[in-house]
């Protein structure tokens, strides 16, 4: 994920290869727990370079001086051409981003709107989860997403809390990728998609559990390392929510890494093979 900046690239890449017969389902969800992790990068890259330096401002400078890179016939230096020219684009939408979403300073409607629903405790959390699920959802992309939520975060539209119950349902919404792809796949492939979505919506579930307690944690550690709280602070609040994602994925892996096998004897009970679906798929030629 780390390279190709796109969890959903990389879901639909596992699904495919299972599909394939080149990745077994109990080696996809390996995979999927590791991209899991790899898509924390994204808010990493927006947090520390993307709210501190304006680097939409030198996007296009960016983008002519790795244009002429594709041109090359070493696939390496065209590839390195594709990687800045990305990373551009992605701080220009960033930017036009900031500049699109509503301003509810100037909006009281949608101020009034959204403050009826972040003073009900647990209920607000829950709602956020599924306004992040659905944003995901329509735009296919957790990385958009996110740097959406950390917009509205940094601007101060929403608090940290809902912030990051929002970057919780990015963590389901993402999931629906994968199964779309698994649609047209065999029943291997629409093993790993589920177990992609069950990976994350067990995660998501006992994160929720202790939400106040592991969010009270993160904020003392972003106010100690940063000299700023995440819940006084909408500034530091992109950083406290990239430290808010990757600890709670890595967390989540090291747990569910153990139960491997386990969530693979679930998945091949609910998805039944019909017929002869069930042999092991493997590639006869490799050319």
């Amino acid at each position: 994920y780390g390279l190709v900046q796109s969890s959903s690239a990389t879901t639909v890449l596992v699904v495919s290869f299972v599909n394939a017969g080149l990745l077994s389902l109990v080696e996809s969800i390996g995979v999927i727990m590791g991209a899991n992790i790899g898509t924390t990068i994204t808010a990493w890259l927006i947090s520390i370079i993307g709210f501190k330096v304006k680097i939409d401002a030198y996007a296009l400078i960016i983008i002519a001086f790795s244009f002429p890179l594709l041109f090359f016939s070493r696939d390496r230096i065209k590839t390195w051409g594709e990687v800045f020219i990305g990373f551009a684009l992605l701080f220009m939408g960033l930017a036009y981003l900031k500049g699109a979403v509503p301003d509810l300073k100037s909006n009281p409607e949608i101020l009034e709107f959204l403050s009826q629903y972040s003073n009900m405790g647990f209920l607000s959390i829950l709602l956020f989860v599924a306004i992040g699920t659905i944003i995901t959802v329509v735009v296919q992309s957790s990385s958009a997403a996110m740097a959406l939520t950390l917009v509205m975060a940094n601007n101060g539209w929403i608090p940290f809390e809902l912030a990051a119950a929002m970057v919780l349902g990015e963590n389901i919404g993402t999931t629906i990728t994968a199964n779309l792809a698994a649609l047209v796949g065999n029943v291997h492939a629409k093993r790993a998609a589920f177990a992609h979505f069950i990976f994350n919506v067990f995660g998501v579930i006992w994160i929720i559990a202790l939400m106040t307690p592991f969010l009270s944690a993160i904020s003392t550690y972003v106010t100690y390392q940063t000299g700023m709280s995440p819940e006084t602070n909408p500034e530091s609040i992109p950083v406290a929510l990239s430290v808010f994602h990757t600890v709670f994925n890595i967390i989540n892996t090291l747990l569910l890494i153990w139960f491997v096998k386990f969530i693979s004897k679930i998945v091949i009970k609910v998805i039944k093979a019909k017929g002869d679906e069930e042999d092991e798929f493997s590639l006869e030629y490799i050319g």
